[in-house]
């Protein structure tokens, strides 16, 4: 590949391309668990459950993308299988299928995680003054905060 000149560092780049590795494999997990929950709720709050986890796993289908495209932007090649979400992953699959408020607990402590981890990724981009990583973190950490609040309110 030839030489890249947006104004990024290599090592920066670099930096910021791992940390979005991360969130993407992070956000690919949190996508799988959500769709899994989608599809195996059951109880009295299963139409609110069925309905809310397909709004939230359409987003994250959206920001998976954008995610990993930004990664690409910046030069580096995005993560795309089961066994490297495995190793950048900080979140866990969900092996069974809990119930429909233990769903909405365990998705609400997935969400703040990410947010965590973003509030770690963030300043790195912030620093290299690049622009559109930053924003790009920003607005998934507004994301999974409220996502997370909303979660929280409801179990």
């Amino acid at each position: 590949m030839s030489d890249i000149n947006i104004g990024l560092t290599e090592n920066a780049r670099q930096n910021i391309a791992h940390s979005l590795s991360s969130l993407l494999a992070d956000s690919y997990t949190l996508y799988l668990k959500t769709q899994n929950f989608h599809w195996n709720v059951t109880g009295p709050r299963f139409q609110e459950v069925h309905a809310l986890t397909e709004m939230h796993y359409t987003d994250l289908a959206a920001a998976i993308d954008a995610i990993a495209e930004r990664i690409r932007a910046l030069g580096e090649f995005a993560p795309g299988s089961y066994s490297s979400y495995q190793k950048l992953a900080t979140l866990k699959e969900e092996a069974g299928v809990p119930a429909a408020n233990e769903m909405l607990a365990v998705l609400a402590k997935d969400h703040e995680q990410i947010a965590r981890n973003i509030r770690e990724a963030l300043p790195a981009a912030q620093e290299a003054t690049d622009e559109s990583s930053a924003s790009l973190l920003s607005d998934r950490l507004s994301v999974h905060e409220k996502t997370a609040w909303m979660l929280r309110s409801m179990v």
